[in-house]
């Protein structure tokens, strides 16, 4: 009579450094290949910052030590689009089609869990932010005599809220788009609705008071004025933070809430 014998246990090891790396090499790819995807976050910016420049052609603002146009406002608004197109547009897109196409479900049941598409997505965003934002500083300090914010402890500190504010805004819209396509649609329709009411297209103080109110709240409103207020040397205005740290809190705890895997 034999004796039946006990298999060891298999436990599955948890993902190292390289998975991780490989996982982020992956995304970066994927990014790479959606030429819209990539390009507008970076092309439109710097157009925008290039109308500026040549119609403004770096006017001072009186009152301001030597400030200009470009330093004070068209900068601050460049930087706020960058985050925002990326954040609110590009990487809800990519996370509504791996859901739609189940890559999210497979990934359940190895040792790559979906948290860690998000992780790698979000790193693959914030590279391309960066990469966006060099750009057009370079662009705005070598073309049009753009000078680097004269509190920048200060303003990093209000990037860094932007970008977690539009991030939370774009995972808000991959909980609840139910396809890429419509996650797309979502994002584009709350860009513009934001960065219109934001100053995108022009001064807020043309837009009704109402509108210029919620504007001025909302995050791309709130980033840009804060950013401006950096560039100046000046305080950022604490409702400004305010906006920034409640669209990220709001917008997290209802993505995390609805947030599908499958």
């Amino acid at each position: 009579m034999t004796t039946p014998t006990t298999q060891p246990e298999i436990t599955a090891r948890p993902p190292g450094f390289g998975a991780w790396m490989a996982l982020v090499l992956a995304e970066s790819k994927m990014v790479m290949r959606d030429t819209a995807g990539l390009l507008i976050p970076i092309g439109l910016p710097m157009l925008l910052l290039v109308m500026h420049g040549i119609s403004m052609d770096n006017q001072v603002l009186p009152g301001t030590d030597g400030l200009t146009v470009m330093e004070v406002f068209v900068l601050p608004l460049v930087i706020t689009m960058v985050v925002a197109t990326v954040g609110v547009v590009n990487m809800p897109s990519f996370l509504s089609y791996y859901r739609r196409s189940g890559v999210l479900r497979r990934l359940a049941v190895t040792p790559m869990k979906p948290m860690m598409i998000l992780v790698a997505q979000a790193v693959v965003s914030v590279i391309q932010s960066v990469i966006g934002i060099a750009l057009a500083l370079t662009l705005a300090l070598a073309a049009f005599g753009g000078n680097l914010p004269r509190s920048p402890l200060v303003a990093l500190g209000v990037f860094a809220l932007t970008m977690f504010a539009m991030y939370a805004v774009g995972m808000l819209v991959a909980a609840l788009a139910p396809t890429a396509n419509s996650s797309v649609a979502i994002g584009l329709v709350l860009f513009f609705a934001m960065g219109a009411t934001g100053g995108m297209f022009g001064s807020r103080e043309a837009l009704p008071d109402l509108m210029a109110t919620i504007g001025e709240f909302l995050p791309f409103g709130a980033a840009a004025e804060a950013l401006g207020a950096a560039w100046a040397g000046q305080s950022v205005e604490t409702t400004h933070i305010l906006s920034l740290l409640g669209a990220t809190l709001i917008g997290s705890l209802v993505a995390a809430k609805f947030f599908r895997w499958q």
